[in-house]
């Protein structure tokens, strides 16, 4: 393959990786959105999150088999129409008053985003040389949180600047005329930019499946997860994946909350918000400075010293509060940035799966997000905010151990290998 062609193929995936993020982070403001339009309590508001993230338990290893099927394009394809659909649901829900039909439009989409997590994780991982696969994952998923970064800001702009209703009252007849209004210009812009990166996906597919790796053997679901259950690998990444996406959606989801307490920053809950896009910031910029370390300091290194590092900044939190402790929780969020994808990428190189079973455990792992946060919210309601940060930090020296396990595991093949390998072992 040219490296012409190999560029252009990972220009369109990153390009990918972007939309999804940016399409992801406007479902933030919606949580707001229909909070007050459908009048709902802050437990009911949570089940946005949980319906969005419960897609991953339910679809990621249909997602492998419909990878192994359709092979990356196709199924990128695919992902992206599921992503329309679940954009129309919503739109139908909301306008018909229904709290269930914006909860299943949620589930649809994430169905769409986790089909794309199976194609576009591994193919940005393959498409170059293999011992620069670290490197390719970490600046795709740095484009990603670009993504989230500029999503929200977009979203808040469409869809909550009609709420005008104080909380516990209901909305206006005008109101809720202009929030309605709001999330149709919304989410009929979603369905536009999911159509472009359609289209252009579509335009590049010759050059994405010339660059591709192989493809293997495709497995059927009950073929998927007996491989992945007979590898060890698989189990161990997608732990700590689960661990990942759970602490630091549970410190994410908190922040605002915890810098608004009285024995931390004490400041108002709306400019405690503010600060919290310093947490993803934090994420953006460290992805694109580990894309860099990626070159010189082995993976499983640099893993175990971003989890250690969190590890720290987490039992701080809860020892010390106040100023110190807010600055401390801020600081996580660096440390978060380039665990995705060495998680993913150290667990692909050692697990005895086919890459499409291998990435379909991983991505239902990140079903961490929706159960974690349960349990960090009930030790903050039992015990306050700062000691909710120590089940994080057992996270975080979860994910030391196993990047420790990985310095000591063989490779067993290159990523870019990894699709022509044998889809039983």
């Amino acid at each position: 393959m040219t490296v012409v062609r190999t560029n252009g193929a990972f220009a369109s995936v990153t390009a990918l990786f972007f939309g999804w993020g940016f399409i992801t982070s406007l479902v933030d403001p919606l949580v707001a959105a229909v909070k007050s339009i459908f009048s709902l309590s802050n437990v009911e508001a949570q089940l946005s999150a949980f319906a969005f993230f419960i897609a991953y338990a339910v679809v990621s290893l249909p997602a492998a088999f419909l990878v192994g099927r359709l092979r990356q394009v196709r199924s990128v394809i695919a992902a992206l129409a599921l992503m329309t659909l679940g954009c129309l649901i919503i739109l139908a829900g909301s306008n018909l008053d229904r709290y269930e039909g914006v909860l299943a439009g949620l589930f649809v989409i994430a169905s769409g985003i986790t089909i794309l997590q199976v194609a576009a994780n591994p193919l940005a991982a393959a498409l170059g040389a293999p011992e620069q696969s670290h490197f390719r994952l970490t600046l795709s998923q740095a484009f990603n949180s670009f993504g989230t970064v500029l999503g929200p800001l977009v979203g808040a702009s469409l869809l909550l600047g009609g709420l005008d209703a104080a909380p516990g009252r209901a909305m206006t007849a005008a109101s809720r005329e202009a929030a309605l209004s709001s999330i149709d210009s919304a989410f009929l812009m979603i369905v536009a930019l999911i159509v472009l990166l359609g289209v252009f996906i579509w335009a590049m597919r010759h050059r994405i499946e010339a660059a591709a790796p192989p493809a293997a053997s495709p497995l059927s679901i009950a073929q998927t997860v007996r491989a992945g259950l007979a590898s060890r690998w698989a189990l161990l990444g997608a732990a700590a994946l689960f661990l990942y996406v759970g602490a630091e959606v549970a410190i994410g989801t908190q922040m605002a909350l915890f810098l608004h307490s009285p024995d931390v920053w004490n400041i108002p809950l709306q400019t405690a918000g503010y600060y919290v896009s310093l947490y993803w910031l934090g994420a953006m910029a460290g992805r694109f400075a580990g894309s860099a370390l990626m070159v010189v300091i082995p993976a499983y290194r640099l893993l175990a010293c971003a989890a250690a590092l969190a590890a720290v900044l987490c039992f701080a939190v809860f020892v010390f509060g106040g100023v110190p402790g807010g600055y401390a929780a801020l600081a996580v969020g660096l440390c978060n940035s380039i665990m995705f994808p060495l998680i993913f990428t150290l667990t692909l190189e050692r697990s005895t799966a086919s890459q499409e079973a291998t990435a379909g455990f991983l991505c239902t792992a990140i079903v961490g997000g929706a159960f974690i946060p349960l349990l960090a919210g009930a030790i903050s309601d039992a015990a306050g905010y700062r000691h909710s940060f120590v089940l994080p930090a057992l996270c975080y020296v979860a994910l030391c151990a196993f990047a420790l396990l990985a310095a000591r595991a063989a490779i067993r093949s290159s990523i870019a290998d990894e699709a022509a390998a044998p889809a039983m072992h």
